[in-house]
């Protein structure tokens, strides 16, 4: 039998809730000893309905889960269980008010940072988003989207700022950041937002939940010159790493442990060729000397 779902356990939004569901209905088929075209009959539909109801990539009919629930024999707290999470991968996650202002494609992420234990993430031009002050993202922002109206920016920035409080909450996250120095000498915004993001990130290394390491310009070339990532792991055993990489008007979403294991091992290089944690700080306070030379 499989353990219940825990109320006490971050699994975020719908999305992060729909993977969990969709790989509990595959392993309770399995279980017993079903196809995915056996089930597809059971809720008069098809195989490939079932791939996608278990893979996470469709929303849940009540009907097709109860149904799937007595073919496979579920019942009692368990069965109550599954229908409580059916419910909340079909509820709206709490950005939904931002939906105006988001990008479709950056949906799924923003549902499954909040569900995340642990992100590992390396930047080579900006501030990591979920260490960004305002006047920093609201220039990041303006960037790429230049023509919008102020008051989608103001939004924009409000979503961005509303995503840290993970970084607050109880059990938070760890954020293991790696950026390029790069980011402690462009001036995103001016010199005096810099300034500012440059004294948020010397803050955020006291929190116990990040770590934040430079590549400095003196090392080179390095393993992850070809761009920006993040893997996101999660704490519920049913839903897999996955590698994040954004794009100018897309991202790409890698699950296959291939890509995980491929990019895994990148940030784990990448860790060990950045100044170590400790010295962060101090690169953190030439940065800012420099910007009074």
């Amino acid at each position: 039998m499989l353990a219940p779902v825990s109320s006490s356990v971050p699994i975020g939004g719908p999305t992060a809730r729909r993977l969990q569901l969709g790989a509990r209905l595959r392993a309770l088929r399995e279980a017993r000893g079903l196809t995915r075209a056996q089930a597809g009959e059971a809720i008069r539909s098809s195989e490939s309905k079932i791939s996608r109801l278990e893979l996470g990539r469709v929303g849940f009919k009540e009907r097709d889960v109860t149904d799937l629930l007595s073919l496979y024999e579920i019942d009692g707290r368990e069965r109550e269980d599954l229908l409580a999470l059916m419910r909340e991968a079909n509820a709206h996650g709490w950005w939904h008010e931002y939906s105006d202002v988001i990008a479709p494609w950056f949906v799924q992420y923003l549902d499954l940072e909040q569900a995340a234990e642990l992100i590992r993430t390396y930047e080579v031009q900006f501030a990591p988003g979920l260490l960004q002050t305002a006047d920093y993202a609201r220039a990041v922002i303006t960037l790429a989207h230049g023509s919008t109206p102020p008051a989608d920016i103001e939004r924009r920035v409000n979503l961005r700022l509303a995503r840290a409080r993970i970084l607050h909450r109880p059990n938070p996250p760890k954020l293991w950041a790696v950026i390029d120095e790069a980011v402690l000498h462009r001036p995103i915004g001016g010199r005096a937002a810099l300034r500012e993001q440059i004294e948020a990130l010397l803050a955020a290394t006291d929190l116990p939940n990040v770590q934040l390491q430079v590549i400095p310009f003196g090392a080179g070339g390095h393993t992850a010159a070809g761009g920006a990532f993040s893997i996101l792991r999660f704490p519920d055993q049913d839903l897999p790493d996955v590698v994040y990489l954004e794009h100018l008007i897309n991202a790409q979403y890698l699950d296959k442990q291939d890509d995980i294991d491929f990019y895994s091992a990148m940030v784990s290089q990448l860790f060990i060729e950045a100044e170590q944690p400790q010295r962060t700080p101090d690169i953190l306070r030439e940065a800012l000397r420099a910007l009074d030379e």
